[in-house]
């Protein structure tokens, strides 16, 4: 179906009033003037800064890089157009499928031209050239709200998700040491485990007496415990919201929001959209959600910070550095940085954990030996159902670990990473000037046989150190490798990799083994297209999961 004459003369207009042809001759006139000139290199080796330059200027011009007009690729997203209905995951398929494992997406509406690509040497060039400040392009609709939307209530203090350059670099450097310490994460192993046996009781109290099966919409109680567990961080607080206060309606209200963001963001954020010029439907909708995910989380923290303060007018000691919350040493520094990062913990992490939590139960019950083996590792550390963690419980398990992170390959989170190179690359045989856009594919990759072996398995064992009492007849972990550990980053890389990773991963670890050690997973039903990739990927079939208890 070919677009509408209407569509065609919307498009020539906007076409015409914004600076996309401006700024398509300054990529043109950056990849012919750095022709000439030998590639930055970030090391001083003469070797190596030979070598570059021979691969620089053997390398294909960026024009080269295969590319589409900016008309056929807006007319393919419009109604009947190729990839109006797709998926972000299905949406890149469909660019290497229509362009290559290289493609150079047109600028359009304000956004600069972008390279895709789905080579993992390409991933590693570009990461390792995204210097000091690492700048991950994308979310350019948050930023538009913390600065000009909202901009009286962030000052100029917008976290971390969307900010770039040496502002991110400030509020990185002021928050890490409070959020990446793991004694500072281990202060909340007790809290956990008590939303965590909530959670066992929550299950137990919503699944079927006869099938054991809980209900399809238990992905809500997934999210109801997510947000309980990164509460107990964020604020210092458990909100009771997986069974005692489910009516709250600031919390169905953050809920709401979340979803609506992520879902608005998959449209305004990876396809072409013309919010810069006009404030479209969608894009009002997002700032509706963003407004409800700051007032809520707002409330939230004005009410830990007020509690933190009448303790200490009541003359409640104060507790010594080691023993305070993210949130009460992250008060002491700065209340406005206090507010954001809670803020962007409770954004960031919910729905994210819960599809990584909904991937995980579901390799688990369609690999019941591999549950099994879990379970043994658990019961050596939980003897009882209702027993507690505590460190050594923590620093052994290396099985859960590897589940985890198997899981995360089957199910990966997002399409892939992106980067702006600080200097010159060669990506595929092609020059790639610096400061360009580089979005990094590699979810096609990691069910790639030619990159993991065995691929279409669940083999948790690929993560595991060989084993000194192996007697030779398994498989050698190593053998499963993948063929670049590029291919596989679920929480990032380098310095702008994932600041919750060991709050997430806690909150994993501690919760899938309080499950595991109560209760056998099933899921009876089949798991294809178990997954819709939005902003991130998230649960499109009912959650049934049956629970049956385990006896001992």
């Amino acid at each position: 179906m070919l677009p509408s004459i209407k569509y065609q003369k919307v498009y020539q207009r906007l076409i015409k009033t914004s600076n996309d042809k401006l700024q398509l001759q300054l990529w043109r006139s950056q990849a012919t003037s750095t022709a000439v000139t030998a590639p930055t290199t970030a090391g001083n080796n003469i070797d190596d800064i030979a070598a570059a330059t021979e691969e620089w200027n053997q390398a294909k011009p960026f024009e080269e890089i295969p590319t589409m007009s900016s008309w056929k690729f807006v007319s393919n997203f419009l109604p009947g157009g190729k990839y109006a209905q797709l998926d972000s995951s299905q949406l890149m398929l469909a660019f290497r499928q229509d362009m290559g494992p290289i493609s150079r997406i047109p600028s359009l509406f304000g956004k600069p031209t972008m390279v895709v690509t789905h080579n993992p040497h390409d991933f590693e060039k570009t990461l390792r050239n995204e210097g000091i400040w690492p700048n991950r392009p994308g979310s350019e609709a948050l930023i538009y709200h913390r600065t000009v939307h909202r901009g009286d209530f962030f000052q100029g203090v917008e976290g971390l998700i969307g900010t770039q350059g040496e502002k991110w670099g400030t509020f990185r450097s002021t928050v890490n040491p409070v959020m990446m310490q793991p004694k500072n994460v281990r202060l909340y192993f007790h809290k956990m485990s008590e939303v965590n046996k909530e959670f066992m009781e929550r299950i137990r109290n919503i699944r079927d007496p006869e099938t054991m099966e809980v209900p399809g919409n238990f992905e809500e109680d997934i999210n109801r415990w997510t947000l309980e567990s990164v509460s107990v961080v964020a604020l210092d607080k458990q909100l009771g919201l997986i069974t005692k206060n489910r009516n709250d309606p600031t919390a169905t209200r953050l809920f709401q929001s979340l979803t609506d963001f992520i879902q608005c963001s998959m449209e305004i954020e990876m396809k072409p959209s013309i919010w810069k010029y006009y404030k479209t439907t969608t894009f009002k909708k997002l700032l509706a959600s963003l407004d409800g995910v700051m007032d809520v989380t707002k409330s939230f923290v004005e009410e830990a910070i007020a509690r933190l303060e009448e303790e200490r007018k009541q003359g409640v000691p104060e507790k010594p550095d080691a023993e305070k919350s993210v949130l009460e040493k992250l008060i002491k520094i700065d209340r406005k940085i206090a507010m954001v990062m809670a803020m962007d913990m409770l954004m960031a992490g919910v729905d994210t954990t819960s599809t990584t939590f909904t991937g995980l139960l579901l390799c688990l019950a369609k690999n019941p030996e591999k549950q099994a083996r879990l379970r043994e590792e658990v019961r050596k550390l939980l003897p009882h159902k209702d027993s507690e963690f505590n460190e050594t419980v923590f620093k052994n398990m290396p099985y859960l670990r590897a589940c985890i992170k198997e899981s995360l390959r089957v199910y990966p989170l997002t399409v892939g990473n992106a980067r702006v190179p600080i200097n010159d690359v060669v990506l595929s045989g092609y020059r790639v000037p610096k400061g360009t856009r580089v979005t990094m594919i590699s979810t096609s990759l990691l069910k790639d046989d030619t990159h993991y072996p065995r691929a279409q398995e669940y083999l948790p064992e690929r993560w595991l150190r060989p084993s000194k009492e192996t007697d030779g007849t398994a498989e050698c972990p190593h053998a499963l490798k993948a063929s670049s550990p590029f291919i596989y980053l679920p929480f990032g890389f380098g310095s702008r990799s994932c600041i919750g990773r060991r709050i997430v991963e806690m909150e994993l670890e501690l919760g899938i083994a309080r499950l595991i050690r109560n209760f056998h997973v099933e899921f009876n039903y089949p798991t294809e297209n178990a997954f819709k990739s939005l902003l991130i990927n998230v649960p499109t079939i009912p959650l049934k999961f049956k629970f049956s208890d385990v006896q001992d």
